[in-house]
């Protein structure tokens, strides 16, 4: 994956919460703008507490470009 490609995502207005999968399958859902960081190899995802309303982040992820195989909208709940 290109890292434009998830620019691309993180930089759409209105912003729509999207999902990134894996070659292996695991996924990690971008719920908020600041919560993603593209770098030219990798993409830090932020990944918040259950509970947490605020884009803060509780864990942090970086995955490697070559390993992402896909990323697609995620449904809003209402």
């Amino acid at each position: 994956m290109r890292s434009e490609d998830i620019r691309e995502f993180l930089q759409h207005k209105p912003f729509q919460p999207f999902r990134i999968t894996l070659t292996d399958g695991q996924t990690y859902e971008v719920r908020h703008p600041e919560l993603a960081m593209v770098g030219r190899s990798t993409v830090a995802i932020g990944l918040p507490a259950p509970t947490e309303p605020n884009p803060v982040y509780d864990r942090l992820v970086t995955v490697s470009l070559l390993h992402v195989m896909q990323v697609e909208p995620c449904e809003v709940s209402s």
